[in-house]
C-alpha cells in the first residue's frame, strides 16, 4: 500500500547556509546568470549551455512536477540572498516509498560548500521523516568521479552501475552508477551531517 504522506506539493525547505524553493519559471534569469558559465553542465546527458536550453530544463521539470514523479527547486545561499542553482525529487514512488534525489548543480564557487551538504540533508531529512521513504537513490555517470566520492562522503552506499543506461547529447553511451541511502541508514547518515553542518557553521 502506498504512503499517503508522499505529497508532490511545493515546499520550501530553509536551513542556515540554503533556502530551497519551488523551482518556477520566474528563476530563469537568475539560473541562467550563474549556471551558464563554465561547465556545470558537464556530466548531464543534455547540457545547458543557452538560456533557451536553461528555459526548457525548468520547463522540463515543471512539467515532471504536474505529472506527479518530480519536485524541484532552485537553490539560493543565505548568506548571498541570491540564486546560486537547482536540485529536485525525481522518480517519486509513493506506493514503494522510494524517491531519487538528483539533476543537482551549483555555481561554482558553491560546489562542494556547505550549501551543497546543507541541501542534501534537506533534502533527506524531508524524504525520511515526512515523506516515511524506505529508498533515496542517486545516480551519476561512472566518468564523474566528484559525483561519486560526494556520494560517498554524504553516506550513501555505491549499488552498481547500469552499463550503456544513456545516449549522451554527443553520443556517448553513459553507464550509471547507483547510490542508496535507506531509511535503516538514514540515523547514522543524519547524525554525521549534522556533524559536518555544526564543524562548517561560523562561530558566533
Amino acid at each position: 500500500m502506498g504512503d499517503l504522506r508522499i505529497s508532490i506539493e511545493p515546499i520550501v525547505l530553509e536551513g542556515d547556509a540554503v533556502r530551497l524553493e519551488p523551482l518556477s519559471t520566474e528563476h530563469l534569469a537568475g539560473l541562467a546568470e550563474v549556471g551558464l558559465a563554465g561547465d556545470v553542465f558537464r556530466w548531464f546527458t543534455q547540457p545547458v549551455t543557452t538560456r533557451s536550453e536553461m528555459q526548457a530544463f525548468i520547463q522540463t521539470a515543471l512539467g515532471e512536477q504536474q505529472a506527479g514523479t518530480a519536485l524541484p527547486f532552485a537553490a539560493f545561499s543565505r548568506r548571498l540572498e541570491r540564486i546560486v542553482g537547482s536540485t529536485r525529487f525525481a522518480n517519486i514512488d509513493p506506493n514503494n516509498r522510494r524517491v531519487e534525489i538528483g539533476w543537482t548543480w551549483l555555481a561554482p564557487a558553491h560546489q562542494r560548500t556547505v550549501v551543497n551538504t546543507e541541501a542534501k540533508y534537506l533534502m533527506l531529512r524531508h524524504a525520511f521523516e515526512s515523506w516515511g521513504c524506505n529508498r533515496v537513490e542517486f545516480k551519476t555517470d561512472s566518468l564523474n568521479e566528484r559525483s561519486r566520492k560526494a556520494l560517498l562522503r554524504i553516506g550513501a552506499k555505491e549499488e552498481g552501475t547500469l552499463r550503456n543506461h544513456m545516449v549522451t547529447a554527443s553520443g556517448r553511451l553513459r553507464h550509471s552508477v547507483y547510490f542508496s541511502i535507506v531509511s535503516e541508514d538514514w540515523p547514522a547518515v543524519k547524525a554525521m551531517l549534522l556533524g559536518k553542518l555544526e564543524i562548517a557553521r561560523p562561530a558566533a
